[in-house]
């Protein structure tokens, strides 16, 4: 993958957004009070798009969006040692940390629309909520619940080495953002 940083294992993340231009975000089962996007590692051979497709579908049940930005450039964020101890035994290799591109989405009613996170890209979803399951089945479920929130918000409840990626990420997207937006309720998953 073209201008991949060495040592950074490389995935996608997904920025995916409402029709208020608020952004998705869900807390994860394994770190309580830890928000995030969706995102998930980039499988060999695979492309970034198509990774952002495969995993917004496994991490939300989400088919239905459209692609609005891209982040230019690969965005990196280092692993605290612990959690590096821990993503090196799981995943194998010597991981630094993560890097990743972006994508900002809109969801539609079509379902032939994708998104990324770490190769961030930015989507709008196309669809209403209803689509959004955390345990779809496509894969074991990562988050507790879930909801609709501010760009400011979702930097503030980012886990600490995340923070200045997504800092990065929602100064790119901020052209398609609503700054005024107001954080909607969270969403239990339905097991």
């Amino acid at each position: 993958m073209d201008g991949l940083p060495p040592g950074y294992r490389p995935k996608v993340g997904v920025c995916l957004i409402n029709s208020d231009n608020l952004v998705f975000v869900a807390s994860r089962l394994n770190v309580p009070g830890a928000w995030q996007m969706p995102q998930g590692g980039i499988e060999d051979g695979e492309e970034p798009k198509s990774a952002a497709i495969r995993e917004l579908l496994e991490e939300t049940g989400v088919v239905s969006a459209e692609i609005i930005a891209e982040v230019p450039n690969w965005l990196t964020y280092d692993f605290p040692p612990a959690v590096k101890t821990k993503v090196n035994r799981l995943w194998g290799g010597e991981w630094h940390g993560q890097a990743q591109k972006c994508e900002k989405t809109h969801l539609f009613l079509s379902y032939d629309y994708t998104w990324f996170l770490d190769d961030r890209f930015l989507m709008r979803l196309t669809k209403d909520e209803s689509e959004i399951n955390l345990a779809s089945g496509e894969a074991d479920p990562e988050f507790a619940e879930w909801k609709w929130t501010s760009p400011e918000e979702v930097i503030e409840q980012a886990v600490d080495y995340k923070r200045p990626t997504y800092e990065e990420v929602m100064r790119t997207f901020r052209p398609y953002l609503n700054e005024n937006g107001i954080a909607a309720k969270c969403k239990s998953s339905k097991w």
